[in-house]
């Protein structure tokens, strides 16, 4: 994406309010869930998505598959796009920011991300004014009083759903499976294969039945190596076998959902495109922290200076991000409704890149830095994610 003025012209900063919104009850991944579990008979939820009900319903989260990065690469993932292109529901929004611990809590409760309260990697808990990681939860708050709604798997085994989580053992007992992934029964397995087959198990176990799976190496060898990089191609390619595996095993009646929580950009290793906030004296001028993500920017103003931050950082980066108040990007729609409890989680101003670059922190966040891969923001190559359905 480009922003080029006309020749002698002053540049021309990006206008927030055209910046993509997220499809928050309409085709977003918050929509997933209480659809499918809608149609398996469990009250007041709305099916939103146009799916066809169906008995038993497995949903196959892959990390970091991106529908743009998906259909790019028909050779190495020929089941999924086969099924792409047969008339697949389409791609859905992730929610902003596209990140997993937004994404995961959006799949689990059912809610925008300004409802479940995670809107981003990293936010402020207005309760210490400490950062708050909501993806290894550090540091460590109740995790019910910061996300107290009831995910749709518990909603769905009240109802008399068999209802289970499949995913790698060392999710069984974080506050973010707690608050997000919780209800019915956690099976921890090792292997990919092996979640696909316990899976398919349990699909068919009940006659109603919602399962959950998840595999996260696409998204670790896209930040590490990048999309596109062979060790990327090469999670691709198993991550579609796997998702073969899984349907080939349907039980009558079932419906596989094939989907992701973001997509990915590479950026370049160069000064252009990585701003080094703690080596930038204009961006740090003001601010008292730095949350979010390289891509997607929750940045927290001294008492009285939020004025002049967004001033800043709209002169410093507004032909290349998006950059808007706290209740500009709120009124914009960007996480959705917000709750009051979310409120102050967010910046005073919030940073979505629109060109291939990042905002990083060499010095407070050394290994973020580092990231050849990254995503959050509202681009459609981190936005837009699969939703491909297989039915037996």
């Amino acid at each position: 994406m480009t922003n080029a003025a006309p020749s002698g012209a002053w540049p021309v900063p990006l206008d927030p309010a055209d910046a993509p919104v997220p499809r928050y009850g309409e085709a977003s991944l918050a929509d997933l869930m209480p659809t499918l579990a809608a149609g398996l008979g469990v009250p007041d939820l709305a099916a939103t998505l146009p799916l066809e009900p169906v008995d038993r319903a497995c949903v196959f989260l892959i990390d970091g598959l991106g529908w743009e990065q998906l259909r790019e690469h028909p050779d190495e993932a020929p089941f999924l796009n086969a099924h792409a292109a047969a008339g697949s529901p389409g791609p859905l929004t992730a929610g902003f920011p596209s990140t997993t611990a937004t994404s995961l809590a959006s799949v689990g409760t059912g809610l925008p991300p300004g409802a479940h309260g995670l809107p981003g990697y990293a936010v402020r808990n207005p309760a210490t004014g400490a950062l708050m990681n909501q993806l290894r939860w550090q540091p460590h708050t109740d995790p019910h009083l910061w996300q107290p709604h009831p995910t749709v798997f518990r909603l769905a085994a009240a109802a008399g759903v068999h209802t289970c989580q499949v995913s790698a053992p060392d999710f069984a007992h974080t506050p973010l499976t707690k608050i997000a992934l919780s209800g019915g029964t956690f099976h921890g397995r090792l292997s990919g294969e092996d979640r696909m087959d316990l899976a398919a198990r349990q699909l068919g176990a009940a006659d109603r039945a919602l399962v959950y799976t998840y595999y996260s190496e696409v998204d670790g060898k896209g930040h590490r190596f990048g999309v596109d990089s062979d060790a990327w191609r090469g999670q691709l390619m198993y991550a579609d076998r796997l998702a073969q595996r899984l349907a080939e095993q349907l039980p009558p009646r079932s419906a596989l959902y094939v989907t992701a929580d973001h997509g990915m950009t590479d950026i370049p290793f160069t000064p252009e495109a990585r701003f080094d906030f703690d080596e930038d004296w204009e961006l740090s001028a003001g601010v008292a922290l730095l949350g979010g993500e390289g891509r997607a920017r929750h940045v927290y103003a001294v008492p009285g200076a939020a004025s002049d931050v967004l001033a800043v950082w709209r002169d410093v980066l507004g032909e290349q991000a998006w950059v808007a108040s706290r209740d500009e990007a709120i009124d914009l729609g960007w996480f959705g409704p917000v709750e009051q409890r979310v409120y102050e989680r967010l910046g005073d101003v919030i940073v979505a890149a629109a060109d291939d670059i990042a905002i990083v922190a060499t010095r407070t966040e050394p290994k973020e830095s580092m990231l050849a891969g990254m995503h959050g923001t509202l681009t459609p190559r981190e936005q837009l994610v699969p939703l491909i359905e297989v039915r037996s």
